[in-house]
Formats: structure tokens, C-alpha cells, sequence
């Protein structure tokens, strides 16, 4: 019997791309919805192993037609899914219908993710956002309406003309709706954004400015009963995102979808980021698969290090003993130590993880990890 493993759905249509969006999505794509959902699931169709956590991201899932939604229901009834499962959905505000929540429902879905991102309209302009603030409260109040008791809110900080003042009353509004978690990612201007091609016309805020937005959100959310437990993630109480884990723990997962990424038995594979050769290559070759990339022992290392370190409890020491059969002082105690001496990573009995300084400089810790 094969073990259970998380499943990512990609549904790449948007009505508009934002801005500072370099995920595999587009918009005019409308057309091709009926298609890409017959493919799609024909690829869930495909998916045997037990299924523990489902996310289905974008894209925006939301504005796929409620037809297509059928499609894909059929597929997913299909699965083996552990009685537990977390079943999770992303959506934009002004993409929310009461007929598509009552659908997901039914469907089985048990958490719903809305991308806010600020709580003043002139930045949503600014990123390129469809929705305005009035919005994105009539969604949430429709998803509560359906019986959603469990809800994420995206958040981003760092943005264009974005004030520290602004970005507390962006997490102060935001958490008097009462979500259940909070995502709060800085924004990184990716190549290949409007931004980027933009970027010198961009008033972003300086990086001290940018680090006491998050140290703000650390200190603000603590006070008010979210648990940080990953650099950019917050929870009440039992209500991580098990999905997500999945990934900082580097555990298993099967990803459906244009563009989606799969980790399994240490390989990885990608399906083509394209949607029209996304159907072609399902209907052709029952697979749009790509790329695929075994793992070496030393890469799995260093993604387990990657990965843990995101976490706010970081790496268990038994943990990676049992998984690598190595003692992790015999591979990285020069580099522990030398963190550890200048207070940036903290060692307890069984776990290494990043000290709050150490998270504000932790691509430059975890680069160090690399080995040669």
C-alpha cells in the first residue's frame, strides 16, 4: 500500500495578472477552461496513492467556470482520501460566487485562502489587483455565510508607496475579521513581472523600513494569538496549513496541473507550464511531464536544511539522523557553530533553528549550507 501524500491542483486562469505575479497563470485564457479541466482530470484520474491533503492554487481557482468545476468534481470524487484530509482552495476576491462556495462544499473542500494583500484600495490599484477592499469583505462574509471555518488571508508588505503605518492598519483590520491563519510574504520583484520591467519607476520602501514592517507583524500577531511557525506563516492554534508542511518538511507530494511541480520517492518532475500543450500532451500521452530530476542524496540534504529552516521550531537533529543515517554536526557543525557563535542560530536539546535575526538574514544562512 503506498503512503499517503499531499496533491497540488494548478488552475492557471486569471482574470487579470497582477503586476508582481510571476506564477504560471494568465488571463484571455477563458476559452481553453472546458479543456483543461477534461485534461486535468484526467490526470487526478491518474493519481493512486492515498491523498492527505489537497491544495488547489493559481492562478485564480475561483474564476474558473462552475461547468469546469463539475469536470473536476468527478476526478476528485475518485481519489483515496484520508478521513482527515485538509482540503484546501484559493480564491480572489471578486471571483466569489455563493453558488461556486456551495459548490466547493460539496465537494469537500474545508479551508478557503483569499489573496488580500492590503486594505487600502490605492495599493490594490497599485498591484495590479481586480478587487477593491469592499470586495474582498463580501467574500469573506460569503465564505463564513457557507460555513468556511477555516480561513487563510494573503498579505504583502514591501510594496510600492507602502508606509509602516499603512501596513499596521493592514494587519490590525485584517485580523479583527478573526481568520484562522495569516500568510504575510514580502514582495519580491521577480524578472519577467510589470514590475520588474517597471522597476525603476517603483517607489519601494528601503530594506530597514521593510524588515520593521515584518518585525511589526511578528510582535503584532503574537499579541494578538497567531503562533508564528514558519518565516512568513501564522496560525491559531491547530490550524497550520498541514499542506505547506508538507513541503518545509520535504515530504512527498503529486502535483496535477499546467506547471506543477511533483517530489516523489526523492525525484522531482514538472509538468509543462503551457495550457494548450498541457491539453495536447494529456490527451496524446496521458502525461504533460516535461522535466524530471532525480535527487542525490547530498541535493535532499540540503533541501531538508532549506526547507526546515523556514520553520519556526527548524530541524529536529533525531529527525535527520533517521532520515540521512548521518549525524547533521558531521556534515554542517562548522557552519552550526559558526551561526550559533554570532547568535543567529539557536541549538535545544533536538532541534537547530533560526534566531528572529537570523529569519531577517536567512537566504544568506541557508546559502551557507550548500555542500561542496
Amino acid at each position: 500500500m503506498s503512503k499517503a501524500v499531499g496533491l497540488y491542483i494548478h488552475i492557471p486562469f486569471c482574470k487579470q495578472k497582477c503586476l508582481y505575479c510571476d506564477f504560471p497563470s494568465f488571463s484571455g485564457k477563458e476559452s481553453f477552461m472546458m479543456n483543461y479541466a477534461k485534461a486535468l482530470s484526467k490526470e487526478i484520474s491518474g493519481v493512486k496513492n492515498k491523498i492527505n491533503t489537497i491544495f488547489i492554487g493559481g492562478g485564480t481557482p475561483t474564476y474558473l467556470s462552475l461547468d469546469a468545476w463539475k469536470v473536476i468534481k468527478k476526478a476528485l470524487d475518485g481519489l483515496k482520501k484520508e478521513k482527515d484530509l485538509e482540503f484546501t482552495i484559493e480564491g480572489n476576491p471578486g471571483t466569489f460566487t455563493e453558488e461556486k462556495l456551495k459548490f466547493f462544499k460539496k465537494m469537500g473542500v474545508n479551508r478557503i485562502s483569499i489573496g488580500l494583500q492590503a486594505w487600502q484600495d490605492d495599493i490594490l490599484k497599485t498591484l495590479g489587483r481586480i478587487h477593491n477592499l469592499e470586495d474582498f469583505k463580501k467574500s469573506y462574509e460569503m465564505a463564513r455565510r457557507c460555513g468556511f471555518k477555516n480561513i487563510n488571508i494573503d498579505l504583502m508588505f514591501g510594496l510600492p508607496n507602502q508606509t509602516l503605518e499603512q501596513w499596521r492598519e493592514t494587519l490590525k483590520n485584517t485580523i479583527s475579521m478573526e481568520p484562522e491563519h495569516l500568510s504575510c510574504y514580502s514582495l519580491i520583484v521577480e524578472e519577467g513581472t510589470a514590475f520588474y520591467r517597471n522597476l525603476e519607476n517603483l517607489s519601494l520602501p528601503s530594506e530597514e523600513e521593510e524588515r520593521s514592517m515584518y518585525i511589526e507583524t511578528i510582535k503584532f500577531l503574537k499579541e494578538n494569538g497567531y503562533e508564528q511557525y514558519e518565516i512568513s506563516n501564522f496560525s491559531k492554534e491547530g490550524k497550520r496549513c498541514r499542506h505547506n508542511l508538507i513541503y518545509w518538511n520535504l515530504e512527498e507530494y503529486i502535483g496535477c496541473g499546467s506547471g506543477a511541480h511533483s517530489y516523489l520517492n526523492s525525484e522531482r518532475y514538472c509538468n509543462t507550464e503551457d495550457i494548450c500543450e498541457y491539453i495536447k500532451l494529456m490527451e496524446k500521452n496521458n502525461s504533460a511531464q516535461i522535466e524530471r530530476h532525480k535527487n542525490t542524496p547530498k541535493e535532499d540534504k540540503e533541501e531538508y536544511i532549506f526547507m526546515g529552516l523556514r520553520k519556526i521550531e527548524g530541524i529536529s537533529k533525531k529527525e535527520f539522523k533517521k532520515k540521512f543515517n548521518i549525524d547533521i554536526y558531521t556534515l554542517y557543525g562548522d557552519i552550526i557553530n559558526k551561526y550559533k557563535a554570532i547568535d543567529l542560530i539557536i541549538e535545544s536539546e533536538d532541534r537547530i533553528f533560526l534566531s528572529t535575526d537570523g529569519i531577517q538574514v536567512s537566504n544568506s544562512i541557508m546559502s551557507d549550507f550548500i555542500l561542496d
